[in-house]
C-alpha cells in the first residue's frame, strides 16, 4: 500500500501543504476562487511546529482505523485501495470518529455538519500537499520501502 509519507526533516513549515489541500477541496480549485468562497474550503492536514520541529500531520488511513470503528452512522469505510474513507450523505454529524482519531486530523465542518478528512485526493494521481511541497518533506512510498531506506540511510551514516 502506498502512504504519504512525512521526512520532518525537510520541512520549513511553509504550509504550502495546507493551502494546496483546501483549493484542491474548494469549489473552482484555484487559489483566487478559493479565497472568494464563502464559507472558506477546509483543508484536511495541518502543520504542527514546537521550536526544533515543524511536521504536517494527516490521516494515516490506519489499518485498524479508530474512526471507521466508531462511526455509528456507517459514513466512513476503507475502499479498494485501502483508504478510509467517507459518504458524506451518511455522516450525521455525531463527531465520535473526530473524538477517537488518535492524530486529531479528523475536524468537522460546521457549516454543512459533517466530518471533514484526508481522501488522499482520490481523483488525482499525486495528492496535493505531496504535489505543493517545495522541499519534498511529503512523498507518496510504498510502506514496504520505507523500512529499507532508513536501513539504507543508517549505513551511509556509519560509512560515510
Amino acid at each position: 500500500m502506498d502512504a504519504i509519507y512525512v521526512k520532518p526533516d525537510r520541512c520549513m513549515g511553509c504550509r504550502s501543504c495546507e493551502i494546496s489541500c483546501a483549493v484542491q477541496h474548494s469549489e473552482g480549485k484555484t487559489l483566487f476562487s478559493a479565497l472568494l468562497e464563502s464559507p472558506a474550503p477546509m483543508k484536511r492536514l495541518f502543520v504542527e511546529a514546537t521550536e526544533s520541529v515543524k511536521m504536517p500531520i494527516l490521516c494515516r488511513h490506519c489499518e485498524d482505523a479508530p474512526c471507521l470503528n466508531a462511526c455509528i452512522s456507517g459514513c466512513l469505510y476503507k475502499d479498494e485501495n485501502g483508504f478510509v474513507r467517507r459518504k458524506k450523505e451518511r455522516c450525521i454529524g455525531c463527531w465520535t470518529c473526530m473524538m477517537v482519531c488518535p492524530f486529531g486530523v479528523v475536524t468537522r465542518d460546521v457549516n454543512k455538519h459533517l466530518a471533514v478528512k484526508c481522501d488522499r485526493c482520490h481523483k488525482l494521481e499525486v495528492p496535493a500537499c505531496v504535489n505543493a511541497c517545495p522541499t519534498k518533506a511529503l512523498v507518496v512510498k510504498n510502506l514496504d520501502e520505507i523500512p529499507k531506506e532508513k536501513r539504507q540511510n543508517v549505513i551511509l551514516a556509519e560509512t560515510g
